[in-house]
Order: structure tokens, then sequence, then C-alpha cells
């Protein structure tokens, strides 16, 4: 077993200030958890971003190494439940929040944070995914289970050129759906339409309603990876019985709202989390992202791979708000 591995590793370097580089770490400083990953691949999230920056919201203690993704072969576990060899899958959980994360090349975690790798999705591929698929699968899964069908009307995805936002709109277009993406990033329209969007909307569109108890109803059901008063939009201009399925708050956790859309047109709230879900309830959803709903070429339109070395510039760029689909950390380049 290699004795060090190379990681990102964020320290502290004055009050507030905080450095990104790469090191070489001892195995024996990872944490004392039974599995032991040798990771092939990771992926940069928003979250990443934050803990890259100094958020004490996302990562309490430095120096630390973020990464709430990553895929990887077992080199060991003492807990038994995994052999040495086999493909494993980790997202979310404490992984790259308070435990040293998937930007780097061994992991070590409780064995019950993972998975073995789907069926019918490389390595590569499910960091494609990552936390950001299996979040817009989940989104999706709402809606489906709320009475969703494409025949209702358009969904709307906010924060569409983000990576939920982006693999949302890939799948919702490949299950039928006509598709508004919504983005402050007017420049990546051709992204959109070609991920599958029916159409791309300035995310100013929204910005009127502010002001309205209830806007004209617009959308069918709608995703929205944005949180803060942009939901509340949302919500108001829900045509009557829809629903948008949340699972983001980049533009704030709290937004002002009135009961109106609740009650005169019945509009459903349906929150998303995939940190802290049940690892069954994850495992599910994984096997429809390689199965049924597996959106192929998509995938390596949303994809930019990067090594290691660049995951510094990378997550800089994510937490200015630059960033564009999905980047993923290939340990081999």
């Amino acid at each position: 077993m290699a004795e060090t591995f190379r990681a990102v590793w964020v320290e502290e370097v004055a009050a507030g200030k905080f450095d990104q580089q790469i090191v070489e770490r001892p195995v024996a400083q990872l944490p004392d958890n039974p599995l032991m990953l040798a990771v092939s691949h990771s992926s940069l999230n928003y979250k990443d971003a934050l803990s890259a920056f100094g958020n004490r919201a996302i990562t309490r203690e430095y120096p630390h190494t973020p990464g709430i993704d990553a895929v990887g072969t077992v080199v060991a576990d003492r807990s038994g439940t995994f052999a040495p060899g086999e493909i494993l899958l980790v997202t979310g959980y404490d992984l790259g929040m308070n435990t040293a994360g998937g930007l780097a090349e061994r992991i070590a975690i409780p064995a019950q944070w993972a998975l073995r790798l789907p069926q019918g999705l490389t390595a590569r591929e499910s960091m494609i995914l990552g936390t950001a698929g299996l979040t817009a699968g989940l989104c999706v899964e709402k809606l489906l289970e709320a009475g969703a069908r494409p025949e209702d009307g358009e969904v709307l995805v906010t924060g569409a050129t983000g990576g939920v936002g982006s693999i949302a709109v890939a799948l919702l277009a490949q299950l039928g759906f006509r598709v508004a993406a919504v983005t402050g990033k007017l420049e990546s329209a051709d992204f959109l339409t070609g991920l599958g969007a029916w159409k791309v909307l300035d995310r100013e569109t929204l910005a009127p309603f502010a002001s309205k108890a209830m806007a004209k109803p617009l959308w069918a059901w709608a995703v929205d990876t944005v949180g803060g008063d942009t939901l509340f939009n949302v919500i108001k201009s829900l045509a009557y019985g829809g629903g948008v399925a949340a699972c983001g708050m980049a533009a704030g956790a709290q937004f002002q709202a009135n009961v109106f859309p609740f009650i005169l047109r019945g509009i459903s709230l349906l929150g998303v989390d995939s940190v802290e879900l049940p690892l069954e309830r994850k495992a599910a959803v994984w096997e429809k992202l390689a199965g049924d709903w597996y959106i192929g070429e998509q995938l390596d339109r949303i994809a930019e791979d990067i090594a290691l070395e660049q995951a510094p510039e990378f997550l800089a760029r994510l937490h200015r708000g630059h960033g564009i689909g999905r980047y993923v950390v290939d340990m081999a380049r």
C-alpha cells in the first residue's frame, strides 16, 4: 500500500484567509475509519468551494481536504462489508465536510457511507453525476411521485447551468418534458438547448413577481436549485396543482412568502435532501440513473475533465459563481 497520497489541502493562513494547494499526505493521517478507498475520480461541487474558502457552516476545522463525492477501489475494509478490489461510490454524509474528502487519492470512511458502483455506469460517469446527479434524480422522482406528466405543460429549472440544474434539464428532457431553463448566464444558452431545454430564460424573468402576491400561472412544475426569493417567485407562477422540488439555497435560506399559492392553487413545495438520505434510497436512485434514466451522451456535454492539480483553480471558479456543468477530477491525469 502506498504510504503517501496527493490531496487538496486547505489551510487558514491568516484570519479569514484560506489557501488551497496540492500536498503529499501520509496515509497514516487519514481518519481511523474501517473502509479505505483508492480514489480514481471525484468531482467539484459548490459545497466543496465553500469548504475550500473557509465556510465554517460546512467545515468547522482546518486544515482540511474537501470533496463530497468519490469513486474508487477498496484497499481494505476492517468492517468486512466489502472485498478488496470492489469499486464503490460515495456521496454525501460527512465526506468532505468534517471528514477528509474525495479530492484526494485516498479516503477512509465508515462502510455504511458507500455503495457498489451500479452496473451501467463507469467510474467517470458516476462522478459526472455525483451529488449533483443524485440530487437532480431525487428532484425528478419527487415531481413524478407528485403526479407530473409531460402533457401537463412546461417544467421550469432554475440555476440551469449549474451541476444539479444541467443534469435536471437533461433528465427531464429525456423523459419527454418541455423544459424552460432559467440562468444568469445567457451566453450558455446553446449549452442548455444542447441538453434538451425547450427554451432558455434570463433569471430576471422571475424578478417582477417579487412585488406580487401571486403571478400568472406559467409552468406546470419546477425544479429550484437556487432558493431564497427565487424559490417563492417560482411558487407564485406555478399552475394549479403544480409543485416545485427545492434543493438549493445559493440565493439564501429564507424567502418572503404568503399562503395564497398553496391554498388558492394547491401548490406543493417538495423538499429534497441528498446528504443524509438513507443508503438504500440513494442506491435506488442510482440504479435509475444507471438504467432507465441513463442520459448517455449528454454526460459528456455536461462534463469537463480536470487533473487534481487543477482543482484549486476550478474551486475558485465555482466560488465566484462562474461554473458551468460538472467538473470531474481524474486522479490519473
